[in-house]
């Protein structure tokens, strides 16, 4: 129970890392807005609440910037104060292409959501950190773009700037009493992940469902990320 009492906004909640940062933190005591553009994200806080967690979901486009302020907005008139921010909303766009290759309206989308998506969750959620004088926030950045390659060069150029968004505003928000952290996990078999292993079997002229077979053992579990 080391989140007890905590309230805690989590993006990207109906699958992958966020949906286990949902399961972690609701058994750790905190009181969960959950959101996602997903509506499946609908079911995950519906499972969360028939075991009596304090759960709620709102559908949310991270691109949108008046529903990421709704999203805040209605955490705190839920719940009364605002903890925790987890921007776990991402996606994956563009793999195997290469540069030369790659459309703008893809590089973009991935930009937009994955990087766009958390500066907007940032800034709304410090409008009430800020009042409060505390708050932690949480942006999921990668391995990608930090610290190695990726399979699509628009998932590694906005994960590294998630990394860098994140370096800039610890530095900002620090003397507001807000701590922020980037996670930057490895090969973790989200669905997401897993998608992108069949893809490039695809590409390879490979069985996609044995390469996801053989990969699967190699990968991280979201939960251990969470």
């Amino acid at each position: 129970m080391r989140l007890r009492g905590k309230v805690a906004v989590i993006t990207g909640a109906a699958s992958g890392i966020g949906r286990a940062t949902a399961e972690v933190f609701a058994a750790e005591g905190a009181h969960l807005a959950l959101a996602d553009v997903n509506p499946a994200g609908e079911a995950v806080a519906g499972a969360l609440a028939q075991q009596g967690y304090p759960v709620r979901f709102w559908p949310t486009d991270v691109t949108d910037e008046a529903a990421v302020a709704g999203l805040m907005d209605q955490t705190v008139a839920t719940y009364g104060r605002l903890d925790v921010l987890v921007a776990a909303a991402g996606i994956l766009q563009g793999a195997y292409v290469p540069v030369d290759a790659l459309d703008l309206a893809t590089f973009r989308r991935v930009v937009e959501v994955n990087l766009t998506g958390a500066f907007l969750c940032a800034k709304h959620a410090v409008r009430h950190m800020r009042a409060a004088g505390r708050g932690v926030i949480l942006l999921l950045a990668s391995g990608a773009g930090v610290r190695g390659g990726s399979s699509s060069v628009a998932y590694g150029a906005s994960k590294g700037g998630v990394h860098g968004l994140a370096l800039v505003l610890e530095q900002h928000l620090a003397p507001l009493g807000i701590r922020v952290h980037a996670v930057c996990p490895g090969n973790i078999a989200t669905p997401m992940k897993l998608q992108n292993i069949a893809d490039q079997a695809r590409a390879l002229g490979q069985d996609p469902e044995a390469a996801v077979a053989a990969a699967r053992p190699t990968l991280g579990e979201p939960r251990g990320v969470a």
